[in-house]
């Protein structure tokens, strides 16, 4: 089984492309545990809207196929519950405030990754994706007090930060990054050092992790940041 980055952006078009594969794998899950519709976790941590954007994470998800949505829908300051991972054929994890879905989930990394070690799909959802990386960069438009990036995407923090992620990929993720102006920071994180390596996506496109490598399906480019000898190396995965 794969995990499933979206860059964000609602698919106004009506493109499943960026779902399809996930479901797919979903309801093959649910086939082997005799279940006609793939039971599907939705988690949506936000600041008063948290149930209206599972139902739109729903429903982005319905153009592919239908499903059973388990939802939880916490609230900032909240921590999602141990019994939102009980028996579920996926999990999808949506967008909003970065630091708040970290901490919210934080409890829970731990058997998020075993679910997907034993074949259980992710899709992570703009914050749902960043989270996704074993050292998650959380906001942040700043490195040593000078602005590499927008004000945009920042997560309300100054300074690029950088904390533990789930660990299901092993380089740092940015998303709605043609859209956000996102590449600069991918980019200074990776030059000093804040990060690894990094991968960007744009709006309605997937980059697909499994186990034939990577792969970007949808409207926009995967961007990717390696460190170089002469300092970064930028690269696209076209979809």
């Amino acid at each position: 089984m794969s995990v499933h980055l979206v860059g964000g952006g609602w698919p106004e078009s009506g493109d499943a492309r960026p779902y399809s594969e996930f479901f797919a794998e979903a309801a093959a899950c649910a086939r082997a545990a005799g279940r006609a519709l793939p039971r599907i976790a939705i988690i949506s941590v936000r600041d008063g809207d948290e149930s209206a954007h599972a139902a739109k994470l729903v429903d982005a998800l319905a153009l592919a196929g239908p499903v059973t949505p388990v939802v939880s829908a916490v609230p900032h300051g909240g921590v999602v519950p141990s019994t939102a991972l009980a028996e579920i054929d996926g999990v999808v994890v949506g967008g909003g405030l970065v630091p708040a879905y970290r901490d919210a989930l934080e409890p829970r990394f731990g058997e998020l990754r075993r679910l997907v070690a034993d074949g259980t799909p992710y899709l992570g959802f703009s914050a749902g994706a960043m989270i996704a990386a074993e050292r998650a960069i959380i906001g942040g438009r700043a490195i040593g007090g000078v602005q590499v990036s927008p004000e945009q995407g920042d997560q309300g923090l100054d300074e690029v930060t950088v904390a533990p992620g789930i660990g299901l990929v092993d380089v740092a993720i940015d998303v709605h990054l043609a859209q956000w102006g996102a590449l600069s920071r991918l980019v200074a994180a990776v030059e000093a050092g804040v990060a690894d390596g990094g991968l960007g996506i744009d709006e309605e496109t997937v980059l697909i992790v499994g186990e034939g490598g990577l792969r970007a399906v949808g409207r926009g480019n995967v961007w990717r940041v390696l460190p170089d000898e002469r300092g970064v190396r930028v690269g696209t995965v076209r979809a």
